[in-house]
């Protein structure tokens, strides 16, 4: 925004300081400029005034209008009138959808008439429906600035360069494929930004751009770039991360003033060398690797590194001193460099499930990934080991960002993280560098910008919200202090649904922190955008509070008396010398600060259904899961095809980390010596971005010969996460405050699988069986009863996937034609006798399951062999063969 309005005519000073203040009393009219964007009927407003007060309206310089507005096409018409217009922004971007993403405006087309503003030198048409770029831009004779950004773009005119004093143009976010030669003849153009777009190719006319200082051809689909931009002398930036470039021209490194070349996320596997050792060039993501110096003789290269693919089953591996990269199946990759191990070092890892006593989440995070513990624990390398973990996509949440947050044994840190996303596979990815290994989980956060505060002062902006700035000035700490700010945008609608109260509006959360206990010696002077609807030409201070909340944000105090709130148009300016959580709200109710917190302890809710479905094949296989309300709908669509069942349950709400029970009642059972079950409940914790669901099998106590069995399943509320308030937690769900739903549960007439006096293994003679081994843990015959006994009429697929031919399955049920329970041993046995020298054939089991569609009994192996191995290693320490650390003590204790 500075160097755009650099670019733009200076103001006249003469006229500035009448800039908040109404021409006549009650006007939206403040000199020469109309803002009228922060209204929901600004076009409205803007004809309303051009009836009233013509001759003023037609000398407006500035004007800004929402395109969500329904009278936007009547206002159109208007425009080409205001002959003195400098500056005209018809911006999309107000309103958001569901997500939380910004929705784009209704404009697809301008007046031709608008070619005739010669005084026009900014406009800004960005967060619209342009599919073309208006033909009268081409004929504004003064324009400087031009953004269309965030539109459907999928060309520029050909005669684009007839913007001959264009000076700053960007079009980031549209779906362009290709340049016009033309854009070679804007010679004053200094900022370019085409990024995010679908450019697969450069015209050689892009290196006439001698005035260029930045260029943005980020997030592309370019293979190479044109040799001519070597003739861009004035270049200080270019952005070409996110391509597929795999090369780039050597002479770039000769650009007399080029301060940064960022290559990153490329398919780069020959870089030339005068842009390899260049300090300002930044190759992280590409296959030739993360700028390693190169290796000396004898060495392996990145690209020689052994790699190491892991299988489902396995849990450790070992790394020496030539490093390796490690791919697990569950899509966990690390890069060990040469050099990180000084001797053979053993490395085990595993993925637990987050416990929210233990995974402490702070006030709007949002968990995205399971946790991943490497041991030994503390570990210290002599070079940084990079680490990928996939996590799930935060598409429902904006104005966040994903960062790896570690544990040290004692309190958890964020890592600086770099987000990637994989070309085929589409999967996100969060990337960090580590010294030492303990254990990582990957959240989303509010965004967090943060500078250091010396002596002489300095100023911090939100990216989030640029309007939100802190300004230090000189004397206001004795020694150089670090400082956090964080912003929780909330909009009109949020507000005004919780409160139910259409007057009520707030301005969005800002959080300030610092490292220091001690507070600032001079007043430190905050920036908040007025509530939307509100400016200072509207204002009624009567209804303007200014809200203090403690670090916790269970409190909020009316602070206004004790402030000095000033106003512009469209800001309240005041001074503070201690940091917390501050509030700006424009309401007429008296008991704003329990209003602001209800609204605050609503912004952290989830709003949940629950589902109960049976499997059509098997009713007795059912399935459990606790869904947010907007992924009810896909989620149901995904399982109809295997499941049936109840409608989801009405909705309840709950925080995310929370923990709930589901129990069956009336007539079902399950095993009550499932890991998961607690006083005969099973145990969920809710995290809004995992999946919540268990595939269970149940049973029936009583004899279902007769009859079928009509019972429920109920969900219950469990331990509350400790930083919910008090009157939260105590938000009644029905009679019992524990109780959330309930849901039927249908188990139909069967005939009993096994009877408790008949063998299973009638008419079978098969030996004693151990499958895998004891470090790895072992399935006995006993753990292959259980398992038959949930397999049901997925037997032949099961047996597929095991490797069995159709032959194989063919003569199995025709040797036990009749007889389901003899056909599910002779599969499941004849496959164990075949395979019990196999090293790999529990994890072959549990894959077979998985791609069966039976993840309830993958859970189940699983759940045996870690007990397995868990026994194992217990034993090997009993009798001194392994030692292990205080340290290691601890923390499993604490797991």
């Amino acid at each position: 925004p500075q160097k755009m309005a650099e670019l733009l005519e200076p103001r006249d000073e003469s006229r500035e300081g009448a800039w908040g203040a109404p021409a006549l009393p009650g006007s939206c009219l403040a000199d020469n400029r109309l803002n009228l964007d922060v209204y929901p009927d600004g076009c409205c407003r803007f004809l309303q005034l051009l009836q009233g007060r013509q001759g003023e309206v037609l000398q407006v310089e500035f004007l800004r209008l929402s395109t969500h507005d329904r009278l936007l096409g009547t206002a159109l018409g208007i425009l080409p009138r205001l002959k003195h217009l400098k500056s005209l922004v018809l911006k999309g971007g107000h309103a958001r959808d569901e997500f939380g993403s910004c929705q784009r405006g209704s404009l697809n087309s301008l007046p031709p008439d608008i070619g005739n503003l010669s005084c026009l030198t900014h406009l800004d048409l960005s967060f619209n429906s342009l599919s073309t770029l208006p033909s009268c831009i081409l004929h504004l004779p003064s324009l400087r600035v031009l953004l269309v950004s965030h539109n459907s773009l999928v060309a520029l005119p050909e005669d684009l360069g007839s913007l001959s004093k264009l000076a700053f143009f960007s079009a980031m976010k549209n779906q362009l494929k290709e340049l016009p030669r033309s854009i070679g003849e804007l010679a004053m153009l200094q900022d370019l930004d085409l990024s995010e777009n679908a450019l697969e190719f450069l015209p050689e006319e892009v290196g006439n751009l001698h005035n260029c200082t930045e260029l943005d051809l980020s997030g592309n689909r370019l293979s190479s770039v044109p040799g001519s931009l070597a003739n861009l002398k004035s270049l200080r930036r270019l952005h070409l991360h996110s391509n597929l470039l795999v090369t780039v021209p050597a002479s770039l490194a000769s650009l007399p003033n080029l301060s940064r070349l960022d290559l990153q996320n490329n398919c780069l596997r020959a870089v030339p060398p005068e842009i390899q050792t260049s300090p300002f060039v930044r190759l992280r993501g590409n296959p030739l690797g993360e700028r390693e110096p190169s290796p000396q003789a004898g060495e392996s290269s990145a690209r020689e590194l052994q790699r190491l693919f892991l299988a489902s089953g396995e849990d450790s591996f070992t790394v020496t001193s030539e490093g390796c990269r490690v791919f697990l199946a569950c899509g966990i990759h690390f890069y060990f460099p040469p050099g990180a191990a000084a001797d053979p070092l053993r490395i085990c890892f595993r993925t637990l499930p987050p416990d929210p006593q233990w995974v402490k989440l702070r006030h709007h995070d949002v968990l995205l990934s399971r946790v991943l513990e490497l041991q030994p624990h503390g570990v210290k390398f002599q070079q940084e080991v990079q680490i990928w973990m996939p996590y799930a996509s935060p598409q429902t949440l904006h104005q966040c960002e994903v960062v790896v947050r570690t544990f040290s044994g004692q309190s958890w840190s964020d890592l600086r993280t770099r987000v990637e996303q994989k070309r085929k596979s589409k999967k996100h990815m969060a990337h960090c560098s580590v010294l030492h290994f303990s254990w990582f989980l990957v959240v989303s956060r509010l965004v967090q910008n943060e500078c250091k505060v010396p002596t002489e002062g300095t100023l911090l902006f939100s990216s989030v919200d640029p309007n939100i700035k802190v300004t230090f000035p000189p004397g206001v700490t004795e020694e150089t202090r670090s400082v956090k700010l964080q912003v929780l945008p909330v909009s009109a609608e949020e507000v005004e649904e919780i409160t139910a109260d259409a007057g009520c509006r707030a301005s969005p959360l800002l959080c300030l922190s610092q490292d220091s206990l001690v507070d600032f010696l001079r007043p430190v002077r905050i920036q908040l955008p007025l509530p939307p609807g509100v400016t200072g030409l509207n204002l009624d201070r009567s209804r303007l509070h200014l809200l203090h909340g403690d670090l916790e944000g269970q409190t909020w105090d009316d602070i206004t008396s004790q402030v000095v709130l000033e106003f512009t148009h469209l800001y309240a300016v005041f001074e503070v010398t201690h940091f917390s959580w501050y509030w700006l709200w424009y309401t007429t109710k008296t008991y704003i600060g329990g209003l602001a917190k209800k609204v605050y302890e609503r912004l952290r809710m989830y709003q949940v259904n629950f589902i109960a479905l049976q499997r059509k094949k098997d009713p007795e296989q059912v399935l459990l899961q606790c869904v947010p309300k907007h992924k009810v709908d896909p989620v149901l669509k995904k399982l109809q095809d295997r499941y049936r069942g109840p409608e989801p349950s009405d909705m309840v709400e709950m925080f995310e980390g929370e923990q709930f029970f589901a129990a069956f009642e009336r007539g079902i059972s399950i095993d009550m010596d499932r890991p998961d079950c607690v006083d005969g409940r099973l145990s969920f914790i809710f995290y809004s971005h995992l999946k919540n669901m268990k595939e269970i099998y149940v049973t029936s106590p009583v004899d279902r010969k007769g009859q079928a069995v009509k019972g429920q399943v109920s969900f219950y509320r469990g331990a509350v996460p400790e930083s919910v308030p008090e009157d939260a937690s105590r938000r009644r769900r029905g009679p019992d405050s524990l109780w959330l739903a309930t849901l039927p549960i249908k188990l139909p007439r069967l005939k009993p699988r096994w009877s408790e006096n008949s063998s299973p293994l009638n008419g079978f003679s098969f030996p004693p069986l151990n499958l895998g081994n004891a470090e790895t843990g072992y399935l006995t015959q006993g753990n292959l009863l259980s398992i038959a006994r949930r397999v049901g009429a997925d037997w032949q697929t099961i047996g597929l996937n095991l490797g069995l031919t159709y032959q194989q399955i063919e003569r199995i049920g025709y040797n036990n034609r009749e007889d389901l329970d003899k056909q599910i041993l002779d599969m499941l046995f004849s496959w164990a006798q075949q395979n019990s020298e196999d090293p790999d054939c529990v994890s072959k089991l549990i894959t077979a399951m998985k791609e069966s569609g039976r993840q309830d009994i993958a859970d189940e192996v699983e759940t045996i062999i870690e007990l397995g191995r868990q026994k194992y290693r217990e034993s090997i320490r009993r009798v001194g063969l392994e030692q292990e650390s205080s340290t290691e003590d601890s923390a499993i204790a604490m797991v």
